[in-house]
């Protein structure tokens, strides 16, 4: 069975720094590109950054420069650094797990920019 288990959310000031980890079970880490979504109050699911299993990475503009994904295959863990934080950031971050037909989920992890 996959689980992905996260942790590192919390609350946060304005301009702080957060460091998410999502460790992986129950299947070949390496295989999967892995990302990390959000979900803000009233507004869809959206991609922040991708790594694929090469170390390809990918980011949405609004975090370019601040956020860096990467990934630990010998932990299977995949981490989100978040640097300058700001209250637009807030919302619950799931991390993604995809692989040909399987793609797996997180449980999600609060993350609260405010002062």
């Amino acid at each position: 069975q996959v689980q992905l288990v996260e942790s590192g959310g919390g609350l946060v000031q304005p301009g702080g720094s957060l460091r998410l980890s999502c460790a992986v079970s129950g299947t070949i880490f390496t295989l999967y590109t892995m990302g990390w979504y959000r979900q803000a109050p009233g507004k869809q699911r959206e991609l922040v950054a991708g790594i694929t299993s090469g170390g390809s990475t990918n980011y949405v503009d609004s975090v370019k420069g601040r956020f860096t994904i990467s990934r630990d295959n010998a932990k299977s863990t995949v981490y989100l650094q978040m640097n300058s934080l700001k209250p637009e950031d807030t919302a619950v971050y799931y991390c993604n797990a995809r692989y040909n037909m399987g793609d797996y989920w997180g449980q999600g992890a609060q993350v609260t920019v405010s002062s």
